[in-house]
């Protein structure tokens, strides 16, 4: 029977990691019988979107680079193929295992199927898997409260908006996307006691369908909600959701980001000016936390949770106009205190 490790929550900051978990097996990079590898430190393969996104894999490709600068050790990131299958997923893992790569890291729910079938093969490699639960002994699932940081952008939206319309872009419709739509359309209701309307939409059903990866697409959906009076337009869509920003910028409404500080990624420069906020999710926080705690030979086993009251999810504010939206900053703050204080719940779905 596998060992159930307890679930424990793990705090990221900029400057310092708590990291509270269970050991369990060494940091060799051992694995399929080969015998024993030199550890050539952290891997990550990216989700739909790869590197670029401004988002998402640009996050956890931040965390690789904090790893490598401080460990002083090879690392890799490998790109997806358009179309690829779960057989063309596990290839690439048990690939950077079988080099020696550890931990090896799949950015995305993606990489369940594939992950769950390569870690048994490599016991003395860890794993790790964003926004996904597998269950191994070498497998760490770095699973977000994305529905809190969601929260807080509805809020921020409910306080913004002068048309009582705001909008939403979800990338595909998929249950990890629906905790953002959850989240955000809660903190909409609770601070404007349900005067102002969410209007939501999902680009596509599948991820192979560009859901994640297609700015056109999120362009398209954000004009459409624009022209029944949206001015604030969230979006959890990827790589797609730069579509989103630019028609938002273009039309001189609000936009959210999402995952990463938005507002300050180099390549959406041209439209910060509209990006509010973003609701941030420590990607690259949870990433370099597994990497250290391999480094230190107790490696993270089991799921890790990163939620406000850790700092693994938030709301940015580096926009200064976020601070000069009337009642803005205050109502976030209290919804802050309100859900790591337990008196708000938010929901998931």
């Amino acid at each position: 029977m596998r060992r159930i490790s307890k679930l424990t929550r793990v705090a990221v900051g900029v400057a310092s990691l708590a990291l509270a978990a269970t050991a369990c097996g060494g940091t060799s990079g051992e694995g399929g019988g080969d015998g024993e590898k030199e550890n050539l430190g952290l891997a990550i393969a990216y989700d739909i979107g790869g590197k670029g996104d401004q988002s998402f894999n640009d996050a956890a490709f931040a965390g690789l680079t904090k790893a490598k600068d401080e460990f002083k050790y090879k690392t890799a990131d490998i790109e997806p193929t358009e179309g690829e299958t779960d057989a063309d997923k596990e290839q690439r893992l048990a690939s950077l295992a079988k080099q020696g790569y550890n931990p090896v890291i799949g950015v995305g729910f993606a990489y369940g199927p594939a992950m769950e079938a390569v870690a048994k093969d490599y016991p003395d490699t860890t794993f790790g898997i964003v926004d996904s639960v597998v269950e191994g002994d070498n497998v760490t699932s770095l699973v977000f409260a994305e529905e809190q940081a969601s929260y807080l952008a509805g809020v921020a939206a409910a306080k913004a908006t002068k048309t009582n319309t705001v909008g939403f872009v979800g990338g595909v419709d998929i249950p990890l996307i629906h905790k953002f739509e959850a989240g955000y359309k809660q903190g909409v209701e609770d601070t404007s006691g349900g005067k102002v309307k969410v209007i939501s939409q999902y680009l596509t059903q599948t991820a192979e369908e560009g859901g994640f990866s297609s700015p056109d697409k999120g362009k398209a959906a954000a004009e459409g909600q624009i022209e029944k009076k949206a001015d604030v337009v969230y979006q959890a869509a990827g790589l797609s959701g730069q579509g989103v920003i630019e028609a938002a910028a273009k039309a001189k409404v609000w936009a959210i980001g999402v995952d990463s500080d938005q507002y300050r990624q180099e390549a959406l420069a041209a439209y910060k000016d509209s990006i509010l906020t973003s609701a941030l999710k420590d990607v690259g926080g949870a990433v370099y936390a597994l990497a250290k705690s391999v480094e230190d030979g107790k490696p993270l086993t089991g799921t890790q949770t990163f939620d406000l009251k850790v700092n693994g999810v938030g709301l940015s504010e580096s926009n200064p106009q976020y601070a000069e939206i009337p009642g803005l900053k205050d109502a976030v703050e209290k919804a802050k205190e309100g859900i790591t204080g337990g008196q708000i719940k938010v929901r998931t779905e």
